[in-house]
């Protein structure tokens, strides 16, 4: 975590020379909004924005492919669209089934085709992600990732992921804080999911705000050919990798899991990982997360594991998501689509 960062969650206020910085960047970001709100463009199906105003993980990828499970369970067809950051795609729009490997399209996008098996597409313009995702594919839902302020493409429901032990740090905006937009935002979304216990920084907004907690549910390598229970590294000792917004979070989670003796490895998120990065001279068991696991399955790593976790949210949740939903197939004249077909 980087000297800025930890200003950012500490107890003390940010240094008084960033806010004028801060005042500059939400002037060029409102008036960015407000050009792509001029041009907008409504998909034809339901369209469902999971994001943060945050910077940083706050578990969008896991809330991700639960979606798209459930979406699954009541018989509609849902589709991924992604920005696919630090990718090298060929082309774009850039379809992640004819992925050579996670380098062509980024380590989430891949991570959520892999672990959900429905189509996911990524550009920079979700726009035209979308466009080309309902061309190629009979999608009836799509699922836009990280996509909170991509205004051009129009949203029926926005999911808001707060990272519940962070929360939103000291509340300002970039520089001087991690936010993305205002806190004032998160009161226009239709619903709040919070990463682990909610934090006392939303606790009073008036909008349906939701627990989500991962699951560990056992370790598989990273060739993903064989999987072990928590106990299967109880009292070894173990290197735990993650290049992931929130390492900690991690660490935390395998801590809780494992009766493992842990040496922690943080890398930056999104980081591109070389071999060297994961072999140690004591050879003993790497256990990483999902994340960075598909960046390291090309490795010859004779003892690399990740850490599979699966969001688990209240039932209710899945109820009013639904609810929501219907609601807005009705006004789309989609009826019946989807929902069961469409119970």
């Amino acid at each position: 975590m980087s000297w800025l960062e930890r200003r950012w969650y500490a107890s003390e206020p940010a240094p008084c020379w960033l806010f004028p910085l801060e005042t500059l960047f939400k002037l060029l970001a409102q008036r960015k909004k407000n050009k792509a709100l001029e041009l907008s463009w409504e998909a034809p199906v339901p369209v469902v924005v999971v994001g943060n105003i945050s910077v940083g993980g706050t578990g969008k990828t896991p809330l991700v492919s639960y979606l798209v499970e459930l979406l699954k369970l009541e018989g509609f067809s849902p589709g991924v669209i992604s920005r696919g950051y630090r990718s090298s795609a060929p082309n774009y729009p850039f379809d992640v089934s004819q992925a050579e490997d996670v380098s062509q399209c980024g380590d989430e996008p891949y991570l959520i085709h892999q672990r959900s098996q429905c189509p996911v597409i990524i550009d920079a313009d979700r726009v035209a992600a979308a466009q080309y995702l309902l061309e190629h594919y009979d999608c009836d839902v799509i699922i836009s990732d990280d996509g909170l302020q991509h205004y051009r493409l129009g949203r029926d429901i926005e999911i808001a992921v707060i990272d519940g032990k962070r929360g939103l740090g000291n509340g300002h905006c970039l520089p001087a804080g991690p936010l993305r937009e205002s806190p004032h935002r998160l009161a226009s979304v239709d619903f709040i999911v919070s990463n682990g216990p909610l934090c006392r920084e939303i606790a009073d907004v008036d909008i349906s705000e939701y627990t989500m907690q991962l699951e560990p549910q056992a370790f598989v390598s990273i060739d993903r050919s064989t999987q072990v229970p928590l106990s299967a590294f109880d009292t070894k000792s173990v290197h735990a990798v993650a290049g992931i917004g929130n390492p900690q979070r991690f660490f935390d989670t395998l801590r809780g899991c494992s009766q493992s003796m842990i040496t922690e490895h943080s890398f930056p998120d999104h980081h591109h990982y070389s071999e060297s990065d994961l072999s140690f001279a004591d050879n003993n068991p790497v256990v990483m997360t999902e994340k960075d696991a598909v960046k390291a399955s090309a490795f010859t790593l004779s003892d690399a594991w990740y850490l599979d976790v699966s969001a688990q949210l209240p039932d209710n949740f899945s109820v009013q998501l639904l609810a929501r939903l219907k609601t807005v197939l009705k006004n789309k004249g989609l009826i019946n689509k989807g929902m069961k077909k469409n119970g």
